[in-house]
């Protein structure tokens, strides 16, 4: 029988779906980016009237899209911020739906579109905005030689739920399941999290054919790998970085995310900022009291002040103070 288990096995493995050859330089069009290997990510924009102070690229999260980013784009664009949201590959509208194109295809296509609006706003500060998924992508780009340099990156309860601190049997299976049936659908049905206190937005989701409802296997393989190169490069952000938890967050269990923002902290704690919500949830910047978000990053943005307007910078360290204190006793 572990024969037959190992032939069948060395048959299936979970795939990557990467970037093709490039074909021509990446460009953008009023509606899309276009990267050099000719694939089209539809791209939103929310503009200022008048001429921006800052730029800022935001990242989607898994199984999401660009749309995420509406309201809180509509108030930073408000307030002097031009707002960039793209499809990441297998999301959204994007070629390849539900497939999983690899940490370095969505690291790269990050990279191009940094390098596309610093070209186009040479004078303005880029910063950079990834939620769960999506800061795991900015994590793992920052690490990278080939990243544009930016001026700033926020994190949105990024995705840092690493194998190293996932129970053996979760990580086990998962192996298994990838290794044996890649294409295997799973809906979530019958797990029981919330993600938001905004039922409404919630509701919305679930009617949205954009939204993905059933993930490949390989898929969730695929994202814990870009988890662990995001929780195990905490030193790579060099720069200003804002990063924004939520104590509620039935996603991104607490553990994983407080131990990274020690070792961050740890290794540069001058232009590090660490922001906790008490009735935050994994979807911070959708949550019912999501504007207190909104108003702590333009804040953040504009340098106006030392402190968040909503001191969730000082309950993090608090909350992160409680935490040491209890691992140390154990």
């Amino acid at each position: 029988m572990s024969l037959l288990l190992l032939i069948t096995l060395s048959g299936c493995m979970p795939e990557i779906h990467p970037v093709g050859e490039k074909i021509s330089p990446a460009r953008l069009t009023e509606t899309a980016f276009i990267t050099e290997d000719g694939a089209t990510l539809p791209l939103r924009r929310w503009l200022p009237k008048t001429e921006p102070h800052a730029v800022l690229i935001a990242l989607h999260g898994f199984n999401d899209y660009s749309q995420f980013f509406t309201t809180p784009a509509q108030y930073l664009s408000g307030l002097g911020v031009a707002c960039f949201a793209y499809d990441q590959r297998g999301f959204g509208a994007s070629p390849k739906r539900g497939l999983w194109a690899g940490s370095e295809a969505y690291t790269e296509d990050l990279q191009g579109l940094v390098r596309l609006l610093k070209q186009r706003y040479p004078k303005q500060p880029v910063y950079l905005l990834g939620e769960s998924m999506g800061g795991a992508v900015i994590i793992a780009a920052m690490s990278q030689s080939t990243m544009p340099p930016v001026d700033g990156v926020i994190l949105s309860a990024p995705a840092l739920w690493a194998r190293e601190t996932m129970p053996w049997y979760q990580t086990s299976l998962l192996w298994v399941a990838a290794h044996s049936m890649p294409w295997l659908t799973l809906t979530g049905k019958g797990v029981h999290v919330m993600p938001s206190d905004n039922i409404k937005m919630l509701r919305a989701l679930g009617k949205d054919p954009w939204v993905i409802k059933g993930t490949r296997v390989e898929a969730i393989y695929g994202l814990t790998d870009l988890m662990d190169a995001a929780f195990n490069n905490a030193r790579a952000l060099h720069k200003n970085t804002l990063i924004l938890y939520g104590e509620k967050d039935d996603i991104i269990p607490k553990e994983p995310t407080y131990t990274f923002l020690n070792t961050l902290l740890a290794s540069d704690s001058s232009n590090k900022t660490v922001a906790i919500y008490p009735q935050g949830y994994h979807m911070l910047l959708r949550d019912l009291h999501a504007v207190t978000t909104w108003k702590d990053i333009a804040t953040w943005i504009a340098h106006s002040s030392d402190k968040l307007p909503s001191g969730a910078d000082d309950h993090a360290k608090h909350i992160l103070a409680t935490f040491n204190s209890e691992s140390s006793a154990q």
